[in-house]
């Protein structure tokens, strides 16, 4: 079984270059597994990951839309989406790929972030319970190429909540898998616009999408307030 790991990218120059030799030092001499970035374009990220033996793709800008382009040319039975400020834990493709040979067709790691703070480590930990509030793109995402060509994989209409409603639609179909390892994510946006504030606005962006806001009112708000 090979996996294919699919990172969208949007002016990521800066760090892509860290995240891919983390992933390519874990991967080596492994045949199983390839990646994908698929990029935005926007900045000189493909220069940099063509340093790197990944596969690159061009993409219309919105993270829905570059993993649908990314995993479209994946070759894998299993697609893995990372975040490029991402990083998983040791042993994460056997985690994904024993979990999937035991009937596991789609989940994803719990979430810790690269900042010690008692507040954003109380925000990882709820990410071990299975409510669809506690997930995020963040977490990462693995999903059987089948599953995800059967359910049109991620709206692309869709500028925020893409994870939030791919979960629910696979949730629809079969079960969804909570792996015990964490991946572990930047914190950089919480220390932009607060770690308080911006949970804040996270909440109200569920609210919305729950109560079922238009699409356009609600990436309007995020873009209003989150820099």
């Amino acid at each position: 079984m090979k996996a294919s790991i699919v990172i969208p990218t949007h002016n990521e120059e800066r760090g892509i270059a860290e995240t891919l030799s983390n992933l390519c030092g874990t991967l080596r001499q492994r045949t199983d597994a390839e990646i994908i970035v698929s990029d935005s374009g926007a900045d000189g990220t493909l220069a940099v990951a063509s340093d790197f033996p990944v596969r690159t793709i061009v993409s219309p800008k919105g993270r829905a839309v570059q993993m649908n382009r990314g995993a479209a040319i994946a070759r894998g039975e299993v697609l893995y989406f990372l975040h490029a400020d991402t990083a998983p834990p040791a042993g994460f493709l056997d985690d994904i790929l024993s979990a999937v040979d035991r009937g596991a067709e789609a989940g994803c790691f719990q979430l810790a972030f690269d900042d010690p703070h008692w507040l954003m480590q109380t925000y990882g930990w709820f990410t071990r319970f299975p409510l669809t509030l506690f997930r995020g793109g963040d977490q990462s995402l693995f999903i059987t190429r089948s599953l995800f060509d059967d359910i049109g994989g991620f709206d692309d209409t869709l500028r925020v909540m893409e994870d939030i409603d791919i979960v629910e639609r696979i949730g629809r179909r079969t079960s969804f898998r909570i792996l015990d390892k964490a991946v572990v994510t930047s914190a950089r946006k919480y220390g932009v616009n607060g770690r308080v504030r911006l949970q804040v606005i996270f909440g109200f962006i569920h609210l919305f999408y729950a109560l079922g806001f238009d699409r356009d009112i609600i990436a309007k708000f995020y873009t209003d307030n989150i820099n």
